[in-house]
């Protein structure tokens, strides 16, 4: 089995909707959608979207990947080793209220490492979702998981990318920053000096691992950068605010 690494980022951010927010989106959120909403009418669309995540020195020559309804396939086989892909709201946290938002759509590119060790778990909890598991037993399997000791940590050097204008990462703030995002085993965010005032990064350790009564041995690392993936200004404040 894998890291769960990944639902770091969309959690992390989906923070921002705010406790009113976070309410309405319970409500508005508490079930599946149809599986048509989270689907893509149009693939070449899809590609382009988790193309735009990463600047196109990087994403023209990477594996691409879209969601069908029997799960993601390689529409594009790359070079260079980076996967870019569409992530979807069941990639945030199993509490965070946007779970099932079926307009969520997170373009991200991991490079070889993050996918190799962060992707397949992404992966693997969207074949659980596409077969109809509930959410309590996707965390039973996660706890079961995590006391097995059976999880791979993510590998030295995993990073993603998440600079995609038309990200819409939650309802409240859209695509948030631009940003890039590291993925550390046993590390603390105070090791980084992370969340500090005026500290430019960002961290927040796996809601997975805590909600299974576990210690939390994955931390991600946020680093908003100042463009775009397609080089345009993102004109953001000089320290944005924590999601």
């Amino acid at each position: 089995m894998w890291a769960k690494a990944w639902v770091v980022g969309l959690a992390f951010l989906a923070c921002a909707s705010g406790a009113i927010g976070a309410q309405e989106a319970g409500a508005a959120y508490s079930a599946m959608a149809p599986l048509t909403r989270y689907l893509s009418s149009n693939e070449a669309d899809e590609i382009a979207l988790a193309k735009s995540a990463a600047p196109p020195s990087i994403s023209a020559d990477a594996d691409v990947l879209t969601l069908t309804s029997h799960g993601y396939r390689t529409a594009i086989k790359g070079t260079n080793g980076f996967v870019c892909l569409v992530e979807r709201s069941w990639a945030a946290g199993f509490a965070d209220a946007e779970f099932w938002n079926p307009k969520l759509r997170a373009p991200i590119c991991h490079n070889p490492a993050a996918a190799r060790t962060v992707l397949p778990g992404y992966i693997e909890r969207t074949a659980w979702v596409l077969a109809g598991v509930s959410t309590s037993e996707m965390i039973a399997r996660t706890r079961a998981e995590l006391v097995a000791n059976t999880f791979v940590l993510p590998e030295a050097g995993a990073m993603s990318y998440m600079m995609s204008k038309q990200a819409h990462l939650h309802d409240a703030d859209g695509h948030w920053h631009p940003h890039v995002m590291l993925y550390l085993a046993n590390t603390e965010a105070a090791a980084w000096g992370a969340n500090l005032e005026g500290s430019p990064i960002l961290a927040d350790s796996s809601p997975i691992f805590s909600q299974a009564g576990n210690p939390e041995p994955a931390t991600t690392f946020f680093i908003p950068v100042t463009k775009w993936s397609d080089g345009t200004a993102e004109g953001m404040e000089a320290h944005p605010r924590a999601p």
